[in-house]
């Protein structure tokens, strides 16, 4: 890997693979049950999922999994990309949310929390990939929307 921040994808690929599969491998009893945990994350992960599917939908060929934008990629600042800079991150969180909460695993929570970080320090690492590539056009997208579900500008 020529760029080390690519480092980030292969945590987020892994993180989002123990969320699958660690209730698979290790069954373990949940922590709560009930009919309205399980309505809200049905909710979260069809929210979520939605979310996501719009954002990859919006870049369509240019969507790559690296930091860095696809070389001849396009600034997107429109449709989903209005309400944050990263929907595919924001709908990864929110429906592995929903995953987490109807599993109700420590460990799970663990995973989530791990995984936000990562998506968190990727956006943040992106951003600049973006400003370099877009200059003026995506400081102004920046100022404007925020990088998840907070933090205009650039940090």
């Amino acid at each position: 890997m020529r760029d080390r921040a690519n480092w980030l994808v292969v945590a987020q690929f892994v993180l989002l693979a123990l969320l699958v599969l660690l209730p698979v491998l290790l069954p373990v009893p949940p922590l709560w049950v009930g009919r309205q945990a399980t309505v809200l994350s049905v909710l979260l992960v069809i929210t979520g999922l939605v979310l996501a599917g719009a954002g990859m939908a919006a870049l369509g060929r240019d969507l790559v999994p690296w930091v860095a934008p696809r070389e001849g990629a396009t600034l997107r600042t429109d449709g989903v990309y209005r309400l944050t800079r990263n929907p595919i991150y924001v709908g990864l969180l929110v429906a592995a949310a929903g995953w987490v909460i109807w599993q109700a695993r420590i460990d799970l929570v663990v995973a989530w929390v791990l995984l936000a970080v990562v998506l968190i320090v990727k956006a943040h690492l992106e951003q600049h990939r973006l400003l370099d590539r877009f200059g003026e056009a995506y400081r102004e997208y920046a100022d404007r929307t925020p990088l998840l579900l907070w933090a205009r500008g650039i940090r």
